[in-house]
């Protein structure tokens, strides 16, 4: 636990304030730019505008969470892509001083910030289901683009410092977010259904294995609220979270949130569709992705019951009490009840 979990929100905000207006003073450009905090959930995310009305995007990590180097692969990944495929990324920004990054302290936390080019668009509408089955294809796509370059890129992507995606920093005892066991609304009787469900999954994802055509650099957060629809195109922000996982894994992240929605299977099939244009997903892959998606939620669960923030309240209990319907269908495939 850092530092930062012991102060009350109002430093907190404080801090992140603070370091968003000493960051502006790293770019000469920013002089007299305003800056308006627009999100505050892991990170602290600020509308950068200049005297010119150009706008950016100033990101304050959350302290605690990823070392300055770590940072500096997330922003080697994003200039790779964007020089050697046409996906469509949100480009870090160097300072006055060349760099990307700039470590901000106050009262012994950090806080390091990072300025980003401001791409338009708006996040899709999980309530307008014609479109978002449709825009679920092109998502598809674009996340089997991300996979080939890192396929393609794997001996030099493996040296990255990154946190990893797995069964261990997921669903175990270490997971990152916290523990699934300490979410909200977790009674005796939805323990031991939930943990017959994390017995599978784990001895699922060790059979199916870790082989550079199923695991490698992936952005591992791919939800609604981290992609922009502009027109017929998908863009990509916020690799806040991007690590080395299971491909899968960011199919399973696109759902976040609305994998209890009666469409969900068409999302599923849509974006096949759309993967199977660059890359063939073999039976064996595609007869995981309930796993995968099961997996992604119980580690939600984790996270609002970790968290305080405004996603976090508004789903509160009832995103787990939502959830047994699906942990229920999956022991029932897995012939479990």
């Amino acid at each position: 636990m850092g530092q930062m979990d012991f102060l009350d929100l109002e430093t907190v905000l404080s801090n992140f304030h603070q370091a968003a207006n000493d960051a502006l003073k790293e770019y000469s450009c920013l002089v007299e730019a305003s800056c308006k905090m627009i999100d505050y959930s892991e990170n602290s995310t600020y509308l950068v505008e200049d005297l010119h009305g150009k706008k950016y995007i100033l990101r304050i990590s959350r302290p605690n969470y990823h070392k300055k180097e770590e940072i500096e692969a997330e922003i080697a990944w994003l200039n790779s892509l964007h020089e050697q495929s046409p996906i469509d990324v949100s480009l870090p920004i160097r300072a006055d001083d060349g760099d990307y990054v700039h470590a901000h302290r106050y009262n012994d936390t950090v806080y390091y910030s990072t300025l980003f080019t401001f791409l338009e668009g708006n996040a899709p509408n999980e309530n307008n289901e014609e479109d978002l089955i449709h825009q679920f294809e092109t998502l598809g796509t674009i996340t089997a683009m991300f996979h080939q370059h890192t396929i393609e890129q794997h001996e030099h992507y493996k040296e990255f410092k990154r946190m990893t995606w797995d069964y261990d920093t997921i669903l175990d005892e270490s997971a990152k977010w916290g523990r699934w066991q300490d979410g909200l609304g977790m009674i005796p009787s939805r323990l031991a259904l939930y943990e017959d469900a994390s017995l599978i999954i784990k001895n699922k994802l060790e059979e199916f294995g870790k082989s550079k055509t199923r695991f490698g650099l992936i952005h591992s957060d791919l939800r609604l609220a981290n992609l922009l629809i502009c027109g017929e195109e998908i863009k990509v922000i916020d690799f806040d979270d991007c690590g080395f996982g299971w491909f899968l894994y960011d199919l399973a992240t696109s759902v976040s949130f609305i994998e209890h929605m009666p469409y969900l299977d068409d999302l599923i099939t849509s974006w096949i569709k759309g993967y199977s244009k660059i890359r063939t997903l073999t039976d064996e892959e595609i007869d995981m992705i309930p796993t995968f998606i099961l997996m992604r939620r119980l580690q939600l669960i984790s996270w609002i019951g970790s968290r305080d923030n405004e996603t976090t309240r508004l789903l509160g209990e009832n995103y787990t009490v939502q959830s047994d319907a699906l942990v229920k269908e999956y022991l029932e495939i897995n012939k479990v009840i």
